[in-house]
């Protein structure tokens, strides 16, 4: 089932929340990952495997470079479920 930008959203924000312990009102698109979240690379990796556990979704070692904000992961996480 196809989630929409809002729903990713809320889920990130809960699977960034339980990994860091950060507000999850905190986890917005504009936001990054460093430089506003601090969150490091190990982090990066636990959040990224519960984020494709949540939305049935790939995201390959070599596309997480990329993904730099909370929106970054919610456009890609949007166009690999429309795959």
């Amino acid at each position: 089932m196809a989630h929409n930008e809002q729903e990713i959203l809320a889920g990130l924000a809960e699977i960034v929340s339980e990994e860091t312990g950060l507000p999850a009102d905190s986890v917005l698109p504009e936001k990054s990952f460093t430089d506003d979240l601090d969150i490091d690379s190990l982090s990066m990796m636990t959040i990224v495997t519960l984020a494709e556990e949540k939305f049935g979704v790939r995201i390959p070692d070599d596309e997480v470079k990329n993904l730099a904000s909370v929106g970054d992961v919610i456009t890609y996480i949007a166009g690999a479920q429309q795959a």
